[in-house]
């Protein structure tokens, strides 16, 4: 029999493991909606077996890159995903997308497995280390957009003026009148988030304003995380009269914890968040905040990339891209 004819096939596993050949499907393309033993019993069938996925030729003129995600796509994510695919326009290239947090440590061979080709770089967004790990091991170009840790010489990556941004976010409410004023902080290891912590303290510090422990709330960045950091800062017994979020979703958050409590904004409190997406904009009462060009750091992160996958020469390791606060309507003067 020929080597052609004895090549594995996708029903061949499934007869070997005792499974649907969609069930087989899932396991080969990543999918995480299969039993941890189903998917180790067939990932075993694979080895066994020899499989290999078919692959789809693609031009050879045509650049892949692989935008990956940690964590659900938020308006932050969007944007980012804008700008890259903006920049596509200029630039003849293919744009795959996919989530860290689901596929695993597998995620550059899975990656090629349902994309059907391999790709030259990577533009990899709020990774975790692990996930900086195996893309390291795997010896491909890769660029980070707003790095969990502090920026590292051997990595390159793009990023904004965060501490200069907590700085002007909390000076705006303090030029309000603005004295008792809290943060809900994002992700902890993530050094956007602590750059724009210690703007916030570094403002607060320099106006000769402690700062009680009870106002600073841990978050993730994820909307319920305001919600709930709202509603205890407002159930202090001197709850403050000013909340800067470190970033939009919660900042949001917030607004819904106060609606809920009948405080109105920004009468009695004022809310300032980090980023500027959509949902700023969309907000009621629409928020001040602090906005990060997203849709440019998407843009140079895809340029940065395919320089390194072509063996050029990057002036720095890490470029960070200028903030601006937008004042709306969700911050007045302090009533105290």
């Amino acid at each position: 029999m020929s080597a052609k004819a004895e090549r594995a096939t996708l029903a061949m596993i499934a007869s070997a493991a005792g499974v649907s050949v969609a069930t087989v499907s899932k396991v080969v393309n990543g999918r995480p909606d299969v039993a941890p033993a189903t998917r180790s019993h067939i990932e075993r069938m694979l080895r066994d077996l020899s499989y290999e996925p078919r692959r789809i030729e693609r031009p050879r003129t045509t650049q892949a890159v692989a935008l990956l995600f940690h964590g659900p796509l938020m308006t932050y994510s969007l944007e980012i995903l804008e700008g890259v695919l903006a920049a596509t326009t200029e630039i003849d290239v293919d744009i795959v997308v996919a989530r860290t947090d689901i596929a695993g440590d597998h995620a550059p061979q899975r990656i090629r497995e349902r994309g059907g080709a391999e790709w030259q770089a990577v533009i990899a967004v709020t990774s975790a280390a692990d996930e900086m790990a195996t893309l390291s091991r795997a010896h491909i170009p890769t660029v980070v957009i707003d790095p969990m840790g502090a920026p590292q010489s051997d990595l390159v990556s793009v990023g904004s003026t965060n501490f200069s941004g907590g700085t002007s976010a909390t000076q705006h409410l303090l030029e309000l009148g603005h004295t008792r004023i809290a943060y809900v902080s994002g992700t902890a290891e993530s050094a956007c988030n602590r750059a724009r912590l210690q703007g916030y303290r570094g403002a607060m510090e320099a106006a000769g304003i402690r700062i009680p422990r009870s106002y600073v709330r841990d978050g993730s960045f994820e909307y319920t995380d305001g919600l709930r950091a709202g509603a205890a800062l407002l159930d202090l017994p001197q709850p403050p009269t000013a909340i800067f979020a470190a970033n939009d979703e919660m900042a949001l958050g917030i607004l819904e914890a106060a609606r809920t409590r009948g405080v109105r904004v920004p009468a009695e409190l004022s809310v300032v968040g980090f980023d500027d997406t959509e949902v700023a904009r969309v907000a009621s009462p629409p928020l001040t905040t602090v906005a990060q060009p997203l849709r440019r750091m998407g843009a140079v992160a895809l340029r940065t990339a395919l320089r390194l996958a072509a063996g050029e020469h990057v002036d720095s390791h890490h470029v960070e891209l200028a903030t601006d606060l937008i004042v709306r309507d969700s911050t007045a003067r302090a009533r105290e």
